[in-house]
C-alpha cells in the first residue's frame, strides 16, 4: 500500500487558499483547481490501494462482509462513486441546476441511510470491476465540471466547497475500509513503514494544567468545513488538567491486569452490561499468552508496543479506565480548547502548533504507518503548553453528546449531521493514523455509539482543577 505524502499536497501551499480567489480565470482559481484535482486523485489512489491494488476482482475477500458492522469493499467503492455522481456530476456543473448522472439506476443500492450495513451483501450490487468502471466514468465528468466552474455561482460551488466535500467523503470511506481490513482474517495484504520512535520521554501519566478562558470553538472560515463544525462561537472553559499524551498500551494493560474488566465500580451500568454480554476482557484483538499481551494488527500478530496509544477501545472502556485512574474523559470543548487555544496571545489557532497544515513531522496521518506512533514521536506537533499528539494516531473519546452548535444550519443536506443529533452518540476528536490530511482539522467532529471499538479509537484523560 502506498500513502499520500502531505508535504507534497497542494493544500499545504497558502497561495491556494480559496479565500484568495479574486476572479474567473485568475491564477488563484487555477491554483484552486489544481489543488482540488490533486486531492481528488490522492483520495482515489488511497481507495485503490485498499481494494483493487490488493485484491483480484474475483477475490472473495473483495465481496465478502468481514463484519456486520462494515460494508463489503465493493459496496464502499461504488458508494464513493455514487456520492460523487450525485453531487459533482449532477450538481457540480456551473451552468445548470441539474444534469444527468452516470448511473442514476443504482442510487437506491448505495444510499447509506436506507441500506443498513448488515443487509448490504444481499443487495444486487455492482461487481468489483463494474464499481471501478463506474468510479472512473464519474471522475472523468467531475473533472470536466472542475475545469469549467468559476467557483462563485452558488453556495455549494463557492470556494470549491462541493469538490472539497467529496474529497472528504472519499477519505472518510478510505478510513472505514482500513477498519474493515483490520477485521479481515487471513494473511496480511497491507504494508507500511514503521512509525518514528519517541524522542520525548516521560510523557505517559504526565498532566498539563490548562488555565480556563473563553475561546472560539468551531469555525466560520475553513472553506471545506462541514456543517456541524460551524459556526464559530465563544465558549468559556474552566481550569482543568489534561494528559500530555494519549493513554498507552502499557498504562491500559495495568488496568486490565488489575482486574478492571471484572470490577463494576469503574463502569457505567450500560458499559458494564455491554462488556459482560459481549465477553470483553481487554481491547479488541488483544490476547494474553505466556504472561504477555499480544495484538493482531492487519493480519500480523505481535506483542503490544508498550509506548503506543491504546487502540480499539470503546467509550465505555475509556471511561472505565479514567474512573480507575481517578480521572475522567475530557469534554469536547476542553479537547478543542487544548488543541487550539494559545494562552500567550489569547487567540484560537487552527492546530496545536499554529495555523500551518499538518506535515509528516507534526502528525501521523494518511495511513503512512498503519499504526499509532509511540507517544512523544511528534514534538513539532505539540501545543504551546506541551500536549502531544492531539492530531493523528488515534481518535480520542470525549464525554460529550452530538449536538449542533448555536446557529447551526444543515448544509448541503440534513442527513450528514442533523439526523444524528440528540442520540446516544459520543464524540471523538483529533483524527487517527487512518485519516486523510484534508479531514484532519481540529474542528472536525466525529461521532459514534459508545459501544463501538472497531474504529481507530483511543483516549486521554482529564481532571477538573
Amino acid at each position: 500500500m502506498t500513502a499520500t505524502d502531505p508535504s507534497t499536497d497542494p493544500s499545504t501551499d497558502p497561495s491556494t487558499d480559496p479565500s484568495t480567489c479574486t476572479g474567473p480565470g485568475g491564477t488563484e482559481r487555477a491554483a484552486l483547481r489544481r489543488r482540488l484535482a490533486a486531492e481528488l486523485a490522492a483520495a482515489r489512489a488511497r481507495t485503490r490501494a485498499l481494494t483493487h491494488d490488493v485484491f483480484d476482482p474475483d477475490d472473495a475477500d473483495f465481496t465478502r462482509q468481514h463484519s456486520p458492522l462494515m460494508s463489503p469493499f465493493h459496496w464502499d467503492v461504488a458508494h464513493i462513486a455514487n456520492m460523487e455522481d450525485f453531487w459533482l456530476v449532477r450538481r457540480g456543473a456551473a451552468d445548470t441546476d441539474l444534469v444527468d448522472g452516470v448511473r442514476e439506476d443504482v442510487d437506491h443500492l448505495y444510499d447509506a441511510f436506507t441500506n443498513p450495513r448488515a443487509g448490504r451483501p444481499a443487495l444486487p450490487l455492482l461487481d468489483p470491476d463494474e464499481a471501478r468502471v463506474y468510479g472512473d466514468r464519474v471522475r472523468e465528468r467531475a473533472l470536466a465540471h472542475l475545469d469549467a466552474t468559476s467557483f462563485d455561482e452558488r453556495r455549494t460551488l463557492a470556494g470549491g466547497f462541493l469538490f472539497g466535500m467529496i474529497v472528504q467523503h472519499e477519505q472518510q470511506h478510505v478510513e472505514t475500509m482500513l477498519a474493515t481490513h483490520q477485521l479481515r482474517a487471513g494473511a496480511p495484504v497491507l504494508h507500511a513503514d514503521p512509525p518514528p520512535p519517541s524522542v520525548v520521554r516521560g510523557l505517559p501519566g504526565t498532566e498539563v494544567f490548562h488555565p480556563g478562558a473563553e475561546f472560539l470553538m468551531g469555525t466560520s472560515s475553513e472553506p471545506f468545513a462541514l456543517d456541524n463544525e460551524k459556526p464559530a462561537h465563544p465558549v468559556r472553559v474552566a481550569d482543568f488538567w489534561l494528559d500530555a499524551a494519549p493513554v498507552t498500551n502499557a498504562e491500559y494493560a495495568r488496568f486490565v491486569d488489575a482486574g478492571g474488566y471484572d470490577d463494576p465500580r469503574w463502569w457505567s451500568p450500560e458499559g458494564w452490561e455491554h462488556i459482560r454480554a459481549e465477553g470483553w476482557t481487554a481491547p479488541m484483538s488483544w490476547e494474553r499468552a505466556d504472561g504477555r499481551w499480544y495484538r493482531t494488527s492487519f493480519g500480523v500478530r505481535e506483542e503490544i508496543p508498550a509506548d503506543q496509544p491504546v487502540l480499539h477501545v470503546s467509550f465505555g472502556e475509556a471511561a472505565a479506565y479514567a474512573a480507575w485512574a481517578g480521572k475522567r474523559l475530557p469534554t469536547e470543548a476542553e479537547w478543542e480548547f487544548a488543541a487550539r487555544y494559545d494562552h500567550a496571545t489569547g487567540t484560537t489557532r487552527r492546530f496545536p502548533w499554529g495555523d500551518e497544515d499538518p506535515t509528516p513531522e507534526r502528525a501521523n496521518l494518511d495511513q503512512r504507518h498503519l499504526q499509532p506512533a509511540p507517544v512523544g514521536a511528534y514534538p513539532a506537533g505539540a501545543s504551546p503548553l506541551g500536549v502531544h499528539q492531539l492530531v493523528g494516531d488515534v481518535w480520542e473519546w470525549c464525554d460529550s453528546g452530538f449536538e449542533g452548535y448555536p446557529g447551526f444550519e444543515p448544509f448541503p443536506y440534513k442527513e450528514y449531521s442533523e439526523v444524528f443529533f440528540g442520540g446516544d452518540f459520543r464524540m471523538l476528536r483529533g483524527s487517527s493514523f487512518g485519516v486523510g490530511t484534508p479531514n484532519a482539522r481540529t474542528t472536525f467532529r466525529n461521532w459514534d455509539l459508545p459501544i463501538r471499538r472497531q474504529i481507530f479509537s483511543g483516549f486521554r484523560c482529564a481532571r477538573s482543577a
